[in-house]
């Protein structure tokens, strides 16, 4: 996102919560989850999920391999939501995208070849553009094992 507009922290339990990030004060919302992990309570983000966006598969954690097989459901512009593998150090592994719903949640279903990682965590990131700029409207990500 460019300029994004981050909301007011929310808290959940005693070592976690979520922030609120938009493109702009009334674009749509990806909700950013936080958690204090690690000896020193530092903070990490876990994922980051919005309404237009529901990935099913693969699921948080899970070990995934080339080719990766991506399901789930969105809404955007032309049903079009860019799909990516990225490893711990923000490195794109991979990149494609998926075809949902245009109006209306839809199913999407497809398939994404990435790299060989150097790193034994990463994330799947989908995510929908602007029809205007090209700018980062909202995102999914899901931490994943890579292997």
């Amino acid at each position: 996102m460019v300029n994004p507009v981050i909301g007011q922290f929310q808290q959940g339990d005693a070592r976690s919560g979520e922030v609120p990030v938009q493109p702009s004060t009334t674009g749509p919302v990806t909700t950013v989850l936080v958690r204090q992990l690690g000896p020193d309570n530092s903070w990490w983000v876990l994922g980051a999920g919005t309404a237009a966006i529901n990935l099913t598969a693969p699921t948080w954690n899970a070990s995934i391999s080339s080719p990766l097989a991506l399901k789930g459901t969105s809404m955007a512009f032309e049903g079009t939501v860019q799909a990516q593998v990225r490893d711990d150090n923000n490195a794109p592994l991979g990149k494609g995208y998926v075809t949902g719903g245009t109006t209306s949640m839809g199913p999407f279903s497809g398939s994404l070849a990435f790299a060989k990682a150097t790193t034994k965590y990463g994330a799947v990131v989908l995510y929908t553009t602007s029809a205007e700029n090209g700018a980062v409207m909202e995102a999914a990500v899901m931490r994943v094992r890579l292997s």
